[in-house]
């Protein structure tokens, strides 16, 4: 029993030292124990006090939960009679607001539908307008290329020229008042001679144009080129205008300025436009640049001419003429005098006529009436 079990610093633990302090420590722990198990116990009490309290206050707070549920559900019950009430109303607005607005978008839509209409109408007429300027386009299409194919030829292309200006002559003056390729009398044959009242010297009208200048000016790209066929052009014109002055401008046979016939509009436009110098030059040597329709217009003033000679030549025959229309107005003034004085006597009769009938018509009537009375005293007076 006195068995060292181990040293601890200057203190020795026998066996029998460790068994009084297991015995000690073991009653420790007992009273531990029971310590711990009376607290444990008091501690149960008062949660099982504390639980049954905390039940109390919940039975409390569900009886209280109850009633706002039951307030809740009358409240509910309220509401939702409400929202049935407020949704049909607002049900009848919505439907009466979709009627309104189903009503209006399909006015709306027959309106648009109606507009729509007539501007597709509108759109058909003006597409059938187009198809027919398309038609017009393709066929001035077809005539530009056979123009261009006329013009492409320097014998066609005067041939056209001189059609042309043949065609405005002639649809504005006599046959004996123009004559085409005439000679004169240095043997020159200009494309056409206006002839002039009262043995005036003619008019000569010269139809060639320089058009492969012209057309050398269309087809440049670079100002060089340009200047070129612009200088070109003025050479061109202007011997074409000298051999004009030169061949066909003869004193006392030919009047002292001669036209040279541009059968363009265009390049007449340009001319006097971008060529004034040339103009100019060409008015210099008494030779006047005329487009078709300064042509025509000058033809026009020729046939006024010819017609105010005409006139003149023929005042004296104008004269008689008027001499027996005045005759033939006397004689029908006299003719309607006696006329109105036929009428006068015809309503003198007329009125006679209807005198006598009136009293016939009365006699009539009192035969009718076997009143012989009155006739008896009209007798008597």
């Amino acid at each position: 029993m006195d068995n060292v079990l181990f040293v601890f610093g200057d203190f020795v633990v026998t066996l029998a030292t460790a068994i009084a302090g297991g015995v000690a420590l073991a009653g420790v722990l007992l009273l531990i124990l029971l310590v711990a198990s009376l607290r444990a116990g008091r501690e149960r009490a008062e949660d099982a006090a504390a639980a049954m309290a905390r039940s109390a206050e919940m039975e409390r707070h569900l009886a209280s939960l109850m009633q706002v549920q039951s307030e809740m559900t009358g409240r509910m019950q309220t509401m939702s009679e409400i929202f049935g009430s407020r949704t049909s109303d607002l049900a009848r607005l919505v439907n009466e607001r979709l009627d309104s607005t189903s009503q209006r978008v399909g006015q709306a839509l027959q309106e648009t539908r109606a507009k729509t209409d007539e501007g597709l109408n509108k759109l058909h007429e003006r597409l059938a307008v187009i198809d027919r300027a398309q038609s017009t386009m393709t066929s001035l299409s077809s005539e530009i290329v056979s123009l261009q194919s006329i013009l492409a030829n320097k014998q066609t292309r005067g041939a056209f020229g001189q059609g042309r200006m043949e065609a405005i002559v002639g649809d504005g003056l006599a046959p004996n008042a123009y004559s085409f390729q005439s000679t004169l009398s240095n043997g020159y044959r200009p494309d056409c001679l206006i002839i002039m009242p009262n043995d005036a010297p003619s008019l000569v009208i010269d139809a060639k144009f320089p058009l492969e200048s012209w057309q050398r000016l269309a087809a440049a790209s670079n100002p060089d080129e340009l200047r070129q066929a612009q200088s070109g052009f003025r050479s061109d014109i202007a011997v074409h205008v000298r051999a004009i002055s030169e061949k066909y401008l003869i004193p006392g046979e030919t009047q002292d300025t001669a036209f040279m016939f541009v059968p363009s509009e265009s390049i007449f436009a340009d001319l006097h436009e971008h060529f004034e110098d040339v103009v100019q030059r060409a008015s210099r040597a008494r030779v006047v640049i005329v487009s078709p329709a300064l042509l025509m217009l000058s033809i026009q003033v020729v046939q006024a001419l010819l017609r105010d000679v005409r006139m003149r030549e023929q005042a004296h025959l104008i004269q008689k003429e008027v001499r027996e229309l005045l005759g033939d107005v006397a004689r029908l003034d006299e003719r309607v005098n006696k006329l109105q004085t036929h009428f006068t006597q015809a309503n003198r009769d007329i009125g006679d006529i209807l005198i006598s009938t009136g009293k016939v018509t009365k006699r009539s009537e009192r035969i009718d009436a076997m009143d012989f009375e009155e006739p008896q005293r009209l007798a008597g007076e």
